[in-house]
């Protein structure tokens, strides 16, 4: 401390300036920015002990609080000779035993960087006191970056979650969105009012960021193909007319505000969902300009922006299915899934195990949004069996016993909802209901309520980008299959379609209202977008609909060869002969008669207990074949319907000609006529 005292003396007489005038720069350049740097400058005068003195002088004496300029910096050490060693360590323990009951890792390691904003929130706010880090301390505190750099910002706002904890300060300030960029290369006026559309609308942030990308991209096209055209007010049919086919011929780039990213994709056409967006986004725009009364009614937004049927056509349900094999060891990955799966968990600092499990079964097997995912609240299974609910502290029930009830909460399009699931995830979401540190409530921005998250570790909530960029990656590195397939990357959502598409193709399938039911839509149109039908499904499906046989029947024919070896067959004699049942019939085009059902008994008719019958069917040479013969739709009737089609076919008859001349009324044929008996006797095999 002397020789800090001597150096701070010898640099005022140097500097023939009093300590107390100095500004940070001077103090700076006494400090050093290193030990080196230091020790470099008096060498053999002092030795490495002396700096930190130097540097609690500088903070008491000049107010020097530039410490991220000094290296690798002990701020504790500071702390410790500013305010008392035991002063600092009961101020950092309150916070550290708030932290660790929230889930933090008790390691020195994990408390490291936190200790480091504690302390540094102390110096700069000249306290080693909680009650005076007060929010408007803590915000003066975050203006500064220097005092919350980009890797520290997490731990600044875990501090002031802490301090809120301990009543010292309000609620930390919501999160900021990314500060959308300037719009560029737009009329003034074009932009300014895209920019009052943004602040105004309802949609969600999001969507109306997607938006505002869009109408910028409209507002280049204005200035490049219609600069005469400067604000809304002036489009007319013929603008909106124009801006419709510049979309229908846009590629990937055109209009855009920045490059970034665009070396593969760029130039290619854009896909019909994208230009139906685009359409969408300039519909909305207008329709909300002019129901607020900023422009007038020039023309109708759902006409002249509707989306052109030729785009509309090429549009519909096309469920981005995983393969069965890819996913079944997606499954397998996810029920054995182990810590040194997980490299994001690595030395236990990450998620613990038994959250990393409930999310993942929780995704394989609920169907939900990473959304709803995420917003899953505490409590959300119930159990019932046989329909009565199961009470927490009854006896053990069978898994297979017992049904597991998921409480969804409001999500994209409707309010909140149950269904059912697996057992094996309400067990996994239970083992880590019960090892779950104690967290604060949290804003559900979407019902605007403080709610218990189930997915919280921290005082933070699971960003539900967590199972796209930790999850899915883990699965399918232990199951040795690629994280993208021929239809894109392996995604959180489309774990939702391919569950949908296995239910609506199960053994015993859910119906599509089911189905709707269950993936909680308003509306079965919805449904179509996730459910698909296999081919294997649809061959089945094909094959019992038994189109082939309901339409064409078989008939057994008997072909005598021996009149066609001899040449009687030529000659016009009989050679073969339909098997009627009770009789046969030898007219050629039999297939074409239209008595062949309820055979009229006209001259090609020979009654099987004749003497002719007899023989045919003695003789040695005779062949048996099937012939397949297609049925008229009243035909098809009588097979299906039975007698009474039966007798209006023959009421339709009695005045046709039979292959002989006569119709059936002039033969006399009897008033109930026996049914050609192809379906139960002649039928093909399948």
């Amino acid at each position: 401390m002397t020789d800090a005292i001597g150096l701070v003396l010898h640099r005022c007489r140097e500097t023939e300036r009093s300590f107390w005038s100095w500004s940070s720069e001077t103090w700076f350049e006494l400090i050093a920015p290193g030990a080196a740097e230091f020790l470099a400058a008096w060498p053999g005068w002092i030795d490495g002990m002396v700096r930190p003195y130097v540097a609690a002088f500088a903070y008491l004496l000049g107010g020097f609080t530039d410490f991220h300029r000094l290296g690798n910096f002990n701020r504790r050490g500071l702390a410790w000779r500013v305010f008392g060693k035991d002063t600092v360590e009961d101020a950092v323990e309150q916070v550290a035993g708030t932290l660790q009951g929230w889930g933090y890792h008790p390691s020195a390691g994990a408390f490291g960087q936190f200790r480091t904003v504690v302390i540094q929130s102390m110096l700069v706010n000249r306290s080693p006191l909680l009650q005076d880090l007060t929010s408007e301390a803590l915000a003066q505190i975050r203006k500064d970056p220097a005092n919350t750099p980009h890797h520290l910002r997490g731990h600044f706002r875990g501090l002031h979650k802490a301090l809120f904890a301990l009543g010292h300060a309000g609620p930390p300030p919501k999160s900021i969105h990314a500060v959308m960029p300037d719009i560029e290369g737009v009329p003034q006026a074009w932009a300014a009012m895209i920019e009052r559309w943004y602040a105004t609308t309802t949609l969600a942030h999001k969507v109306r960021g997607s938006y505002r990308s869009i109408l910028a991209k409209a507002g280049r096209w204005l200035a490049a193909e219609h600069p005469n055209i400067t604000e809304p007010a002036q489009w007319s049919r013929e603008t909106c007319a124009a801006w419709v086919a510049a979309i229908d011929r846009m590629s990937v780039g055109d209009y855009v505000q920045r490059q970034a990213g665009l070396d593969k994709g760029g130039g290619k056409p854009l896909s019909p969902p994208t230009k139906a967006s685009y359409l969408t986004a300039t519909r909305a725009f207008f329709r909300d300009a002019q129901e607020w009364g900023w422009i007038p009614r020039r023309f109708d937004p759902a006409r002249v922006l509707a989306t052109p049927r030729s785009i509309a056509a090429l549009i519909g349900p096309n469920p981005r299915v995983i393969a069965d094999d890819v996913w079944a060891k997606l499954l397998w990955a996810g029920l054995n899934l182990e810590p040194e799966d997980c490299p994001t968990n690595a030395y236990g600092l990450g998620y613990p195990m038994e959250l990393i499990r409930a999310v993942t079964l929780t995704w394989l097997f609920s169907g939900l949004r990473s959304d709803e995912i995420a917003r899953l609240r505490v409590g959300c299974i119930r159990w019932q069996h046989e329909g009565a609910p199961i009470a927490a502290n009854a006896p053990d029930v069978l898994a297979s016993e017992a049904v597991c009830l998921l409480d969804v909460p409001a999500h994209k399009t409707g309010t909140a909802f149950t269904k059912p699931v697996d057992p094996l995830l309400g067990q996994a979401i239970e083992t880590w209901q019960a090892v779950r540190p104690q967290q604060p409530a949290m804003l559900d921005r979407k019902t605007s309520e403080q709610v218990h998250f189930l997915f919280t570790h921290r005082a933070k909530r699971m960003a539900k980008t967590y199972i796209n960029t930790a999850v899915i990656p883990s699965l399918c590195r232990k199951a040795g299959v690629p994280t993208a397939d021929v239809r894109g990357n392996i995604t959180s959502h489309r774990a939702r379609s391919t569950i949908a598409s296995q239910l609506y193709n199960a053994k015993e399938p859910m119906t599509l209202f089911e189905l709707q039911a269950w993936l909680g839509h308003r509306s079965a149109d919805t449904t179509q977008h996730y459910a698909k039908i296999t081919p294997n499904t649809l061959s089945k499906a094909y094959r019992d609909a038994g189109y082939f046989e309901r339409n064409v029947r078989t008939i057994e024919v008997l072909v005598d060869r021996d009149a066609v070896e001899s040449g009687a067959a030529a000659a016009g004699e009989p050679w073969q002969y339909y098997d009627l049942g009770h009789g046969f019939c030898n007219y050629t085009f039999f297939e074409q008669c239209p008595h062949r059902m309820a055979c009229a008994k006209c001259d090609f008719y020979t009654p099987k207990d004749s003497s002719r019958a007899l023989l045919l069917e003695a003789k040695d040479n005779l062949q048996r074949m099937l012939a397949a013969v297609p049925l008229t739709d009243d035909e098809r009737a009588a097979v299906d319907d039975g007698q009474a089609a039966l007798d209006r076919l023959l009421g339709q008859l009695a005045d046709v000609s039979t292959p002989a001349g006569p119709t059936p009324r002039q033969i006399s044929a009897p008033a109930q006529a026996t049914l050609l008996p192809v379906i139960e006797i002649n039928r093909r095999p399948t």
